[in-house]
């Protein structure tokens, strides 16, 4: 007696799934497929965003204020020197740094941002792979869904012709149940997914902003390389460069002027 119950206290926890491939047909199982997969990439993605999204934490943003007003080599220590725990976790940090060392190398503005760039774009990769995974499932599910549709119904019509057009309606509900039964797990799969992906996006594009930021204020600090220390916006903004056309006129106006 035991055992009889068990087995239908098993019977009724795979039923459904078991009557979901059954009717659904092939196409079915891959959706069921689709939505595991979907899910374990949401499921990754939220944990790799908690441990290894680039964060502007407090301490980051203090340090690129002091930065803007006193940038030097100590600073850049004393920011290594801080972190700990999961912030050793966050990217950004050591974009930032990165940064900093190259002003004070004194390498070309195109050096530094193509250097930034790169590092940016390596912080934000294990993103976007996720996010790519969860959009074409959102777009596959419902083509899917329309495929079991077609394929359900090529069903119910091939019993119709096989029985010459006298089959009833219990014959008929087999395909007809399989078109609409994959239809609606399509639309069902689909539509979570392409909010998953809507709100990674957004996540993407915020985390993209806050980077941007704190390293276009980091590259804007003009440094004398020779001294270490910051150049007077100023004083940079009086030396201009003199044109060839200034240059002739000049002479000439030494020439003539004896």
């Amino acid at each position: 007696m035991p055992d009889t119950n068990a087995t239908t206290s098993l019977a009724g926890q795979f039923g459904p799934l078991h009557q979901l491939l059954d009717y659904g047909g092939p196409v079915m199982g891959v959706l069921l497929v689709l939505a595991l997969v979907g899910l374990a990439t949401f499921i990754y993605a939220i944990l790799v965003g908690v441990l290894f999204a680039p964060r502007a934490s407090r301490n980051l943003k203090t340090t690129v204020a002091r930065w803007e007003q006193a940038p030097g080599q100590a600073l850049i220590e004393d920011a290594d020197r801080a972190r700990a725990g999961l912030d050793r976790l966050n990217p950004l940090p050591d974009v930032v740094t990165r940064a900093m060392r190259g002003v004070l190398g004194g390498a070309t503005e195109t050096q530094q941002r193509e250097t930034v760039a790169r590092l940016a774009q390596r912080a934000l990769q294990p993103f976007e792979s996720p996010l790519k995974i969860i959009e074409v499932i959102a777009a596959l599910a419902p083509l899917l869904g329309l495929l079991g549709t077609v394929m359900g119904m090529m069903e119910a019509f091939s019993t119709m012709a096989s029985t010459a057009g006298r089959a009833s309606a219990s014959q008929l509900s087999g395909g007809i149940y399989q078109a609409l039964m994959t239809t609606a797990a399509g639309l069902v799969i689909a539509i979570p997914m392409a909010a998953m992906a809507a709100w990674m996006e957004f996540r993407l594009r915020r985390l993209s902003t806050r980077m941007n930021d704190l390293l276009v204020r980091v590259l804007s600090v003009t440094v004398d390389v020779e001294s270490g220390e910051a150049t007077d916006p100023a004083t940079q903004a009086e030396i201009k460069p003199v044109s060839l056309a200034e240059r002739e006129r000049e002479k000439r106006f030494a020439h003539a002027t004896g």
